[in-house]
């Protein structure tokens, strides 16, 4: 395992150089990549160049996340999927494996049933694509309630409905994104993680959750520093998925509720800092293994 810093998780912009410097200064091994930025740049000025920067930080790219919605009109779908391969093959010449995409809780147009055959023909279609470049598809679901309301039909938004409709798809590739806060908010555990084999989790997200108020009123800006009041046990999780060989990024992912007008390097730094902390409760080493104890 290794400690990933995702700006997309934690909502910062910042230019190529200065993810890195974020990366590097922070104590993060790994950082999610803009592909199609950086496609775009590879394009006009070459791969080496594109990646040069990357390359001289030795500084590991995690995951992209997938350029289009799953769920657009069909004639947009089939041209992201078009799209999608040059991309997918930009990202394997970089070693960034993982693709990760977020399932919609609800529905407008489908019921549950037809929403599930939909999705399951989707992520099909995906996987097939990026398979041939080693690349893993990981889906994450969202459980707030809010995200729910008003809508026509509720669909996935719990942990063992969505590893069903992993299993119903034909590409091997599909994962899932394991995000510890929307786990504990729809009622799950950290042994849950069990049920899917190393290879089946694609990325593992981390923050904590607040004392109040109650987790179905949660919302996702209300994501607190992993293990700052441990009512999600980060450092458990972290166990497990060392015991079970998982390799993959380890990404925290809270809000800044609660933090006031910080700056993006003290939001990073804090958010580093809390991650070294679960990472030695957890028993790691900076590698991510599990440390011999010493008797």
């Amino acid at each position: 395992m290794f400690r990933d810093l995702s700006l997309g998780a934690l909502d910062i912009t910042a230019t190529q150089a200065e993810q890195i410097e974020l990366t590097l200064s922070h104590g993060f091994r790994g950082t999610d990549l803009n592909l199609v930025e950086f496609h775009q740049r590879a394009e006009t000025h070459g791969l080496p160049y594109a990646r040069r920067l990357y390359d001289s930080a030795k500084v590991r790219l995690s995951e992209f996340a997938l350029p289009f919605d799953p769920a657009a009109e069909d004639s947009e779908f089939q041209q992201g999927l078009k799209q999608l391969e040059p991309l997918a093959r930009t990202a394997a010449e970089v070693g960034c494996v993982r693709a990760v995409t977020q399932l919609s809780p609800a529905s407008d147009e489908r019921p549950y049933h037809e929403n599930f055959e939909f999705y399951r023909r989707r992520y099909n279609e995906i996987g097939a694509v990026l398979a041939p470049h080693g690349i893993s598809l990981g889906i994450a679901f969202c459980s707030a309630p809010s995200a729910r309301a008003d809508r026509s039909f509720e669909f996935i938004h719990g942990f063992d409905a969505l590893a069903l409709l992993m299993a119903t798809v034909q590409a091997r590739n599909v994962g899932m994104v394991v995000d510890l806060y929307d786990l504990w908010r729809s009622g799950g555990k950290v042994d849950d993680i069990r049920k899917l084999t190393p290879t089946q989790i694609v990325q593992v997200r981390v923050s904590d959750a607040p004392v109040s108020p109650a987790r179905d009123e949660l919302t996702t800006d209300q994501r607190q520093l992993p293990g700052s009041t441990g009512i999600i046990d980060s450092a458990a999780a972290l166990t497990l998925l060392a015991e079970m060989g998982y390799d993959g990024p380890i990404t925290p992912n809270p809000g800044r509720d609660g933090l006031g007008s910080i700056s993006r390097d003290g939001f990073v730094r804090q958010v580093g800092q809390a991650l070294d902390q679960v990472w030695k409760a957890a028993g790691l080493s900076p590698a991510g293994k599990l440390s011999p104890v010493r008797k």
